[in-house]
């Protein structure tokens, strides 16, 4: 991805540093959301470069480093919504054929079981989404809320109904392994 391509040349010097500093920090956070959203290495690559150009557009209306994040993790969320409803179906990607993440992985990372993986991919984009903020970005419902723009209480009664769904598919899963 080259986000920096897309600066104009007559930016100022500490003005593209600051951008580029911020692609550096906060670029494999950004594809890591899209990615385990969207499950498409392309799209998740697309998604992330229109954040950050959309970033350096917006650049000056950024108050500070706590608030970049904050606007990334929102504009990044937004944006693979949009992905979702524009192409009208999931993506239907085998999780053997997925190419390794360009993202930092954790040795911890919850989603790392291939059938949990799967479990999560098969859920409504909005289940999906609660999902992936929480337990694979280890954001806490108050940072989702404002992510998302909702109120914290819509966040946990999401959180419920998308992990009560998520226990349902497992249970149903174990019963076919079983039969």
């Amino acid at each position: 991805m080259s986000h920096l391509a897309a600066i104009p040349a007559t930016a100022t010097t500490a003005a593209r540093a600051d951008f580029e500093q911020i692609v550096r920090e906060h670029s494999a956070m950004v594809f890591s959301i899209a990615w385990h959203y969207l499950h498409d290495r392309a799209l998740a690559e697309e998604v992330a470069q229109d954040v950050f150009l959309q970033l350096h557009r917006d650049l000056d209306r950024v108050e500070d480093a706590g608030h970049v994040k904050h606007w990334l993790r929102r504009v990044a969320t937004h944006r693979c919504i949009d992905q979702v409803r524009a192409r009208k179906t999931r993506a239907q990607v085998a999780l053997e054929d997925a190419p390794p993440l360009a993202a930092v992985e954790r040795e911890a990372d919850p989603l790392m079981s291939r059938l949990l993986q799967r479990l999560v991919a098969s859920l409504p984009p909005q289940a999906r989404m609660m999902i992936v903020l929480r337990y694979q970005e280890e954001m806490d419902p108050m940072e989702i809320a404002e992510t998302l723009g909702i109120p914290a209480r819509t966040v946990r009664t999401r959180l419920h109904r998308a992990l009560h769904l998520l226990r349902e598919k497992a249970a149903r899963q174990q019963r076919e392994v079983n039969s």
